[in-house]
Order: C-alpha cells, then structure tokens, then sequence
C-alpha cells in the first residue's frame, strides 16, 4: 500500500481507481555523489488525470501498453503511444499527466535520477 501511495504521489493521480505500481530497482550511483537511480512502473486506469507537481529529477517515461498525455510548463502538450519516450528536468512542473483514454488503462516505465532518499514527487502550483 505505501508503494501505491508513493506513486500516487509521483504521478499526482486523480482516479477513481488507483495505479497499480511496480517498484523495479532502487540504486546509488556511486560516479554521482549522492545520487539515486530509482525504476518502476505505473499502470493507470481509463481517464486518471494527475495534478500539478515537480520531480526534482531526471525523469525518462517509455509508454509500454495504451496512451498518455504529457506536458511541462511552457511546452507542448504531447500525447505518446507504445514505444514513445518523454523526458523532465529537474526544474520542469509537470501540468499534464493523464491516461489519453476513457476506457482503455496506460501502463508506462518511469526511470528517475534524483538526491538519494529525496520524495520522487512534490506539489507545486
């Protein structure tokens, strides 16, 4: 349940249903003091929209199953299909984050560089 959450959180997902989240890999990564490379998925349910949020990471998305919507402040608002990638700096405030579909789930691989023990998410306005 806490991963669930912790998820929840990264994504900033608003759904009746919750994402079923897979934690893959958690590592330190020594060349980068103080460093973590953190790797999971994030399944979302038809229609899962998220708030507004920040990652404070390096963040990489690979859409593995459906579609997704994405957008950082300022830029395009995407909308990527199996096989497609999207990627926030550490100073991006992700605006845009849902499931592209109202009856079909998304399921995405999130691979994040961030401080090591830092929250993979925080709100922001």
């Amino acid at each position: 349940m806490k991963l669930i959450l912790a998820v929840m959180a990264f994504v900033g997902i608003v759904a009746a249903q919750p994402p079923k989240a897979a934690m893959l890999l958690t590592r330190d990564l020594p060349e980068l003091a103080g460093k973590e490379g953190t790797m999971l998925t994030v399944e979302l349910a038809p229609g899962a929209n998220g708030d507004v949020h920040r990652h404070n990471a390096h963040v990489f998305v690979y859409v593995l199953e459906g579609s997704i919507e994405m957008q950082v402040k300022g830029g395009k608002l995407l909308t990527l299909g199996v096989g497609e990638t999207f990627y926030e700096n550490p100073k991006d405030i992700h605006t845009v984050g849902r499931n592209a579909s109202k009856t079909k789930p998304a399921k995405f691989l999130v691979f994040l560089i961030k401080d090591k023990g830092a929250p993979v998410a925080v709100p922001s306005k």
